[in-house]
């Protein structure tokens, strides 16, 4: 499995409003592609300076999901997101494969 990670420091002013943006529009807009198997939202604890930061990770099946998101939707979803929040955010992608899992 692969997990797709998007780091984001939002200004403090608009971060509820980004948070709500997220969770109602871009991450269902993401999702309806339909390559994605859950999506997870965790806050940053660290102090940053003028901004709050997230954590947005999405987990897919396969490395052909990955890269049929990344050349099939990912340019539109990301321009959408820059011209909402560009200005006003720095973002960074991890992508990381999944090799172990284990559960209590």
């Amino acid at each position: 499995m692969i997990l797709y990670n998007i780091t984001v420091s939002i200004d403090y002013d608009i971060h509820s409003e980004w948070l709500i943006w997220m969770k109602n529009i871009h991450i269902t807009d993401v999702l309806s592609t339909g390559l994605f198997i859950e999506n997870k939202i965790a806050k940053i604890h660290a102090e940053e300076d003028g901004g709050a930061s997230y954590s947005i990770q999405y987990l897919l099946k396969s490395w052909e999901d990955y890269n049929l998101y990344q050349s099939k939707y990912a340019p539109l979803l990301q321009k959408k997101y820059q011209d909402q929040y560009g200005n006003k955010s720095v973002a960074f992608r991890t992508v990381l494969e999944i090799i172990h899992v284990a559960h209590p």
